[in-house]
């Protein structure tokens, strides 16, 4: 959101000279393809009731991936796979039925917390059965081990067996203190799946995190939607993996209560924001039982491309997820299908628009160009983390990713949003591009919900391709950022993973859209023939895996 725009020289003075000066006839090739009325009728179509919120192993994702590969075939994309447009991606959908409550045991006495309304569990395990026993609960802050922090949770805790209560996000945002961890910015050690992760290797029973709606970026209710449902996972059998028998939520009232049945009060979560702070048991006892379904099925990722005209195994990226959540518990309006208009049948349906413009160019892309609609994101980012174990295309000879998800619904804005600021040097290729329309870019107004890790791109990171992942502006034309700001958070408490995220034609304004998926292709177009190849900046933690890969070539 800030406004200062550099000419275009300066703003890649890091990357490398200007070179030739294009004249305004390459600027503006492809653009004529981008078109509002085709962006609607994609989303209008993947939003829609009958593709049933585009669950993998559904109805839904048959007819998502069949249009999807019709489009891809329509817009003259050469298959992306070989000679197919798929990708499988093998996983099992895991079905939990919870006991309504769960059992509480202390030295004040017993009690029972209520399924759904003061916690939410599941299991990534495949096991008919899963319980806890009067299994002891320790707290044990923020379940992070942390060793370029300095920072370590589980030293001196034994947690074998037991089920640990740790809290959402990182010291830093929640002390306000920018000398830990990365202050208000999350780092992946905030994310749920990471204390996940950490408490299984550290060999607890089970993890439960204290919700905490600022801390979570998102209300109780988003986390309740995974109350006795179905969740996907990799299928790893055969593979050697470490997993939590029971994995959840409590929320902050029922975390209060326990605490409170412990003989402490809320000020333990205040102490665990303090460099050397030790956990320790609570002194409670958990007993709940869990049933579990399983189905082992394939999963799909749709992939087209257009050859490169002189580099064709030199390879761009875009990406944007296809499902959603599918049909789930009904909603005040008895509304039961979770249609994903926002998420992320836009960002599908604008991967289509970019596909269209890029088969226009009178002049064609010197690099290969692939466009990846992947699997399950909304159930773990599982799609793009199973094609990057398992890329078509050399993860050494892949330049770039651009993600997208959820386009801008409100309107033209002059910014639009870097999440992940000073990553890479894709940032300014895209600094540079949104100049040359009178644009910006701006930075992330919510660091701390920690929005680098919540979406595909971040599976491209992990092994080294740099990323780059924006947001909508907030800087409205003709209304401001406060209208900005506001339709955000508009969507974030009203339809973020609800019912009522749906395509309404009279209120969406998508011309906003296309500007944006414009600034993506020329960004796109320019690594289709720069010289130099884009890189991590100094400091990313990626910047090291990017070299060591290289190096194998």
């Amino acid at each position: 959101m800030r406004r200062y725009i550099l000419p275009a020289c300066i703003a890649v003075a890091a990357l490398s000279s200007c070179g030739e000066t294009k004249t305004a006839a390459d600027e503006q090739d492809g653009f004529a393809a981008f078109n509002v009325d085709s962006l609607k009728k994609d989303i209008s179509i993947l939003a829609s009731d009958e593709f049933q919120g585009r669950k993998p192993f559904s109805a839904g994702e048959t007819k998502t991936i069949d249009f999807l590969k019709t489009q891809f075939a329509a817009a003259g994309l050469e298959p992306g796979n070989g000679d197919s447009y798929i990708q499988d991606v093998p996983m099992v959908k895991i079905t939990t039925a919870a006991a309504p409550t769960m059992a509480v045991e202390g030295p004040k006495g017993k009690f029972n917390l209520k399924g759904f309304d003061d916690y939410v569990i599941w299991t990534d395990k495949t096991d008919p059965s899963i319980s806890l026993d009067k299994a002891e609960l320790v707290f044990a802050g923020y379940g992070v081990v942390a060793p370029e922090y300095n920072w370590n949770d589980y030293a001196g805790l034994d947690v074998k067996g037991k089920v640990v209560l740790v809290l959402v996000n990182d010291p830093g945002y929640n002390a306000q203190d920018s000398s830990l961890f990365k202050g208000s910015t999350m780092t992946y050690y905030g994310r749920w799946t990471y204390k996940f992760e950490e408490a299984a290797r550290q060999g607890a029973k089970g993890c439960l995190i204290v919700h905490n709606t600022a801390g979570a970026s998102y209300p109780f209710t988003v986390v309740q939607n995974n109350w006795n449902g179905s969740r996907l996972r990799l299928d790893n059998r055969g593979k050697d993996e470490t997993l939590c028998d029971v994995i959840g939520w409590v929320s902050a009232p029922a975390a209060k209560q326990l605490l409170a049945a412990a003989g402490t009060d809320s000020s333990i979560l205040t102490l665990a924001d303090k460099k050397g702070y030790k956990g320790g048991s609570l002194g409670l006892k958990l007993s709940t039982t869990m049933k579990v379904a399983t189905e082992y099925n394939m999963s799909h990722n749709v992939i087209g491309k257009i050859s490169g005209s002189k580099h064709p195994d030199e390879v761009i990226i875009y990406s944007a997820h296809w499902d959603h959540l599918g049909i789930g518990k009904p909603d005040e309006t008895g509304d039961s299908i979770y249609n994903g208009a926002l998420d992320n049948a836009s960002a599908t349906a604008g991967l289509l628009e970019l596909a269209r413009a890029f088969k226009s160019l009178k002049t064609k892309p010197e690099r290969t160009v692939v466009f990846l609609a992947v699997t399950a994101e909304e159930q773990g980012l599982w799609g793009s983390a199973y094609y990057a174990q398992n890329p078509v295309y050399p993860t050494a000879k892949t330049l770039a990713n651009i993600n997208m998800d959820g386009l801008n619904s409100y309107g033209k804005t002059k910014d639009i949003i870097v999440i992940g600021r000073d990553q890479n040097q894709l940032e300014d290729y895209l600094k540079e591009e949104a100049g040359k329309s009178g644009r910006e870019i701006s930075y992330e107004t919510h660091p701390e919900a920690g929005y680098y890790y919540r979406s595909d791109h971040f599976n491209f990171a992990k092994v080294g391709i740099p990323a780059l992942y924006t947001e909508s502006g907030v800087d409205v034309i003709g209304k401001g950022k406060a209208f900005g700001e506001a339709k955000k958070d508009e969507y974030t408490e009203k339809n973020y993973h609800r019912p009522s995220d749906e395509y309404t034609p009279e209120n969406w304004v998508l011309d906003g859209a296309i500007d944006d998926l414009k600034l993506f292709f020329q960004v796109g177009k320019k690594l289709a023939s720069d010289e130099k190849w884009p890189e991590w900046k100094s400091g990313s933690e990626f910047k090291a895996l990017r070299e060591k890969d290289l190096k194998k070539q």
